[in-house]
């Protein structure tokens, strides 16, 4: 948990997560952390979690943010088979549609994947973030194509290391999901359930 006050601005709790992250050393580049959507430690198992979970096993087309911190999950996900459509982040509004493993990292999707000007077929949307609450809010990192919506009507889930997690955000949420992966398990929003 982070020590940022109750009422707290988005700016001033995403400055306290990415400095708790930093003392600690759980974040590999970027760094320092700030500025991005941490790529923390354990981000991998997090995914794994994630993608094995009743509500997410079953689907085949996910949208994934093109954060780092999500690079393993968008491999594991078109390793298992999945379609995966990632945003362009040259090019506004159109998406990477992804088949081939190879094509996981950002600076490979052009080689691997196809451009579309819309996710089809996508039944819910991973979306990376700076803090995250059991409540289901989620901070980003205040820009970028994740701040804008998706405004697709799909679910939302994000990943978090414990100290990105809070019982209630203390700043308005950016968005909202239903499940968030973490290192130790997935948190189910409105179950109790710990991570």
């Amino acid at each position: 948990m982070t020590d940022s006050l109750p009422g707290a601005t988005a700016g001033a709790h995403r400055t306290a997560v990415w400095d708790a992250l930093e003392r600690a050393r759980l974040c590999g580049y970027p760094l320092p952390p700030h500025g991005h959507h941490p790529h923390f430690t354990g981000a991998r198992e997090a995914a794994k979690h994630l993608l094995k979970h009743p509500a997410v096993a079953p689907l085949h087309t996910l949208i994934v943010g093109p954060d780092r911190v999500l690079m393993p999950l968008r491999k594991l996900a078109l390793q298992s088979g999945l379609t995966v459509y990632v945003p362009n982040l040259k090019k506004d509004g159109w998406y990477w549609k992804l088949t081939d493993p190879a094509g996981a990292n950002l600076s490979k999707m052009a080689a691997h994947g196809e451009p579309k000007l819309r996710p089809d077929g996508a039944q819910a949307a991973v979306l990376a973030c700076v803090a995250a609450d059991r409540r289901g809010g989620r901070v980003g990192k205040g820009f970028g194509w994740g701040a804008r919506g998706l405004h697709l009507d799909l679910p939302e889930f994000t990943l978090a290391h414990g100290l990105m997690l809070r019982e209630q955000l203390p700043c308005p949420a950016d968005s909202g999901v239903s499940l968030i992966g973490t290192p130790g398990g997935v948190i189910e929003i409105g179950v109790l359930n710990s991570a």
